[in-house]
């Protein structure tokens, strides 16, 4: 059996939802795992990611790193396009609002990510992308 830690991609979202997170909430260095369902801005079909995430004054951030590469992750492209998103965390499902943090709200935001996965200050060095911190605001 893989363990949580090891879980990346759709096995991740799948052994996620089928156990309301049991497997696949607590995930590496201690970081914890919602699912994002957003829209294919093309297709129309519902698509879920398995992102670290934090709480943050009544909302919850994710970062759309992509491991710092040129171009954001296709679910950012996809919220940009339509906002209205479902989140999952262990079993709770709702819908939220997605929407990027202001620069006013970046600074604090980030360094909150990054407590939670340090790596993401290497990401942002790799790429002349702003790396964005989305905020989910359940609806």
């Amino acid at each position: 059996m893989t363990s949580a830690v090891d879980l990346h991609g759709a096995p991740h979202v799948e052994r996620y939802l089928e156990t309301n997170g049991e497997e696949g909430y607590h995930w590496r260095n201690g970081t914890t795992i919602l699912i994002l369902f957003t829209t294919g801005r093309k297709s129309g079909e519902q698509r879920s990611h398995a992102l670290i995430f934090r709480e943050y004054a009544g909302s919850y951030l994710v970062v759309a790193s992509k491991g710092g590469a040129p171009e954001p992750p296709a679910w950012f492209v996809n919220l940009s396009a339509d906002p209205n998103v479902e989140v999952q965390i262990k079993g709770d499902r709702f819908k939220a609002t997605a929407r990027v943090a202001t620069p006013a709200e970046k600074p604090d935001m980030w360094a909150t990510m990054v407590e939670a996965w340090p790596d993401y200050d290497q990401y942002q060095t790799k790429t002349s992308r702003e790396i964005p911190v989305v905020v989910l605001e359940r609806v």
